[in-house]
C-alpha cells in the first residue's frame, strides 16, 4: 500500500506500519482507494488498525459533537416551550393556536442555528477547511439580507404581534388605514374582512398601530341630541329606564357587562344639547347593543314627546329700535291656464 507511511524494522508490533493519530481523515480517504484484491494479511490488518485508530480520534468528535447537538436541540425545545408556554393566560382554541405558532417557530430557529454550527465543527473536525464555506456563507446572507428585507421586517412584527397577544381570530381591528374582521393571523401577514365583505391583505411589517375593539371588552358610546327646550334631568332618566329595560331582555342581557353609564351633558350643539353616555359589553356585541338601545330610545322619546332636533333654518327679517319688524312683501302670482310646465 503505497499511501501508508511505514515504520523502522525496529517497530515493536513488527507490522510494518505506524498509524499517524493527525492523519486520521486522510487514511480513510486513501483506503477507499485500495482495492480489496490488492491487500494481503497484513494490509487488513494495517486497515483495521487504522480504522480503530481514526474511529478513537476523529469519529469520536464527530459522534461527540452529533449527540450535544441533538442534545442541545431538545433542552432549548424545552426550555422555550415552557418559556412560552407561561404566556398562556385562559385555555381557549385561539390562544393554543397562537402559542403553538409561536413554538414552531422558535423550534424551527432553534434547530437551524444549532444544525449549522454542529456542522461547521464537523466539517472542522474532519479537516476540511470552513473558512471558503464561512466567506461564501457571509455574502450570500448580504445578497439575502437585500433582497429579503421586507420579508424579515414582516416575520419579526408577526412573532411579536403572535407572543404579545395584540391581535386574535375574530378580533375587529383597525391597521394600516384598513378595518375589519381578522380572519387569520400568521407570522406574515393578518387578513382582514370588511362589513362589505372586502378581504384585505395586510403585511404585518406595514402595522404601526393596531386598534382593537374587541379586546377583553368593549365599549358603545351614544352622543344623544336632544332640544333646547327639553329637561335633561328627565331625559337622562328616560336613558336610564331604556337601559334597564334592554338588561332586562334575555336577548340582550348576556351581552350588557355593566349598565349606563351617563357622563353628562357633553355639549351645546346648533340646534341641540348632547348627553354623552357609554356602555359596556361583551366583545364585538357593542353594535348589537347600541343599535337596538338607540331603536328602543327613539320609541320611548317618540311616546313621550322629547324632541329630537333636525337640521333647519329660520328666516330672521330684523327688527328696528323700536321692536317692530319691517313688513314683508308677499305677492301671489296666479300662473295661467296651459302655461304650466309639462303640459302636451
Amino acid at each position: 500500500m503505497n499511501g501508508l507511511p511505514r515504520v523502522a524494522p525496529d517497530n515493536p508490533d513488527g507490522s510494518g506500519y505506524l498509524p499517524d493519530k493527525n492523519a486520521g481523515s486522510v487514511y480513510m480517504l486513501d483506503l477507499l482507494k485500495v482495492s480489496p484484491l490488492d491487500m494481503n494479511k497484513a494490509d487488513f490488518m494495517n486497515v483495521g488498525t487504522q480504522m480503530l485508530v481514526w474511529m478513537t480520534t476523529t469519529g469520536l468528535r464527530v459522534l461527540v459533537i452529533i449527540v450535544v447537538s441533538i442534545v442541545l436541540v431538545r433542552v432549548l425545545a424545552k426550555v422555550s416551550s415552557r418559556l412560552i408556554g407561561r404566556l398562556k393566560r385562559e385555555k381557549d382554541i385561539e390562544a393554543v393556536k397562537r402559542i403553538d405558532t409561536l413554538e414552531s417557530v422558535v423550534n424551527f430557529v432553534i434547530i437551524i442555528l444549532v444544525g449549522i454550527v454542529g456542522s461547521l465543527m464537523v466539517l472542522s473536525a474532519l479537516d476540511i477547511d470552513i473558512s471558503p464555506l464561512l466567506a461564501t456563507a457571509g455574502i450570500a446572507g448580504v445578497a439575502i439580507g437585500f433582497g429579503s428585507q421586507q420579508l424579515v421586517q414582516d416575520i419579526i412584527s408577526g412573532f411579536f404581534i403572535l407572543m404579545e397577544d395584540q391581535i386574535r381570530v375574530g378580533d375587529v381591528v383597525e391597521i394600516a388605514g384598513k378595518g375589519g374582521l381578522v380572519e387569520r393571523i400568521n407570522l406574515r401577514m393578518t387578513v382582514l374582512r370588511d362589513l362589505s365583505g372586502n378581504v384585505h391583505f395586510v403585511r404585518n411589517g406595514m402595522i404601526d398601530v393596531i386598534t382593537n375593539m374587541t379586546k377583553d371588552y368593549s365599549r358603545y358610546v351614544f352622543n344623544i341630541g336632544v332640544a333646547y327646550r327639553e329637561n335633561v334631568d328627565r331625559v337622562i332618566e328616560v336613558i336610564r329606564e331604556v337601559d334597564e329595560d334592554l338588561r332586562a331582555d334575555a336577548n340582550f342581557s348576556p351581552h350588557i357587562l355593566e349598565p349606563i353609564e351617563i357622563l353628562g351633558l357633553d355639549q351645546f350643539a346648533d340646534s341641540a344639547v348632547i348627553i354623552k353616555a357609554r356602555t359596556k359589553t361583551a366583545p364585538i356585541q357593542q353594535w348589537t347593543v347600541g343599535r337596538e338601545f338607540n331603536r328602543r330610545l327613539k320609541k320611548r322619546f317618540d311616546e313621550l314627546g322629547i324632541e329630537i332636533p333636525f337640521p333647519h333654518q329660520t328666516i330672521y327679517f330684523g327688527e328696528d329700535k323700536t321692536g317692530n319688524a319691517p313688513p314683508m312683501r308677499v305677492r301671489v302670482e296666479k300662473a295661467e291656464p296651459g302655461s304650466a310646465s309639462g303640459g302636451a
